[in-house]
């Protein structure tokens, strides 16, 4: 019971510019560019080699997060899907792992510790500067992006998708935190 309470999403109030995204398969995957050569195949997205850019591919999505470590995202691989989706996404950290298996790598599943926000529409940007340090003006803070950062005192992950949307990546413990900080720096934009 405890486990199947951990893969639903933290409730985050919904609003017309901001949604709770459904639950996803997730792993960080250290490994250097041979590591990297071997697994894109297999994972069917590639790896950046330029710092701080996501690619994408259909649901899925490979974020740099420093040096030799990416966030791999399976966004169609839901936790609570059914058990031929879940059984897709134990054969796809398989897959990957078989790849790898003569390559020094790690490959850690995080799907459990973390969930995901989309904070998008004309104000995304600047409810997001009001507790991020970055400058996240689209000339400096391109689509394609990523980073680790922190919002205020919570640490996230950051992807601009698109030139208004933005998809955090947070872990669940800040779920209210980062919920609730981000509504009030929205009440500035909310009608009277």
């Amino acid at each position: 019971m405890a486990e199947a309470a951990l893969r639903r999403p933290p409730q985050v109030t919904a609003a017309d510019w901001l949604i709770t995204l459904p639950p996803a398969a997730r792993w960080v995957l250290h490994g250097d560019a041979q590591a990297r050569a071997l697994a894109a195949p297999v994972w069917g997205v590639g790896f950046s080699d330029t710092a701080c850019r996501a690619l994408r591919a259909g649901e899925r999505a490979t974020l740099w997060l420093g040096p030799d470590e990416y966030l791999l995202l399976d966004l169609a691989a839901q936790e609570e899907a059914p058990p031929d989706e879940a059984d897709r996404a134990l054969a796809t950290a398989a897959s990957i792992e078989a790849a790898l298996r003569d390559t020094p790598h790690a490959l850690v599943d995080v799907s459990h510790r973390q969930f995901a926000l989309e904070v998008s529409g004309a104000h995304a940007e600047v409810i997001l500067r009001g507790a991020c340090p970055l400058d996240l003006d689209i000339s400096r803070f391109p689509v394609g992006m990523c980073t680790r950062t922190v919002f205020a005192k919570a640490d996230i992950v950051l992807w601009r998708k698109r030139s208004d949307t933005f998809h955090l990546e947070i872990w669940r413990s800040f779920a209210g935190y980062v919920g609730g900080l981000l509504h009030e720096i929205a009440r500035e934009f909310s009608p009277s």
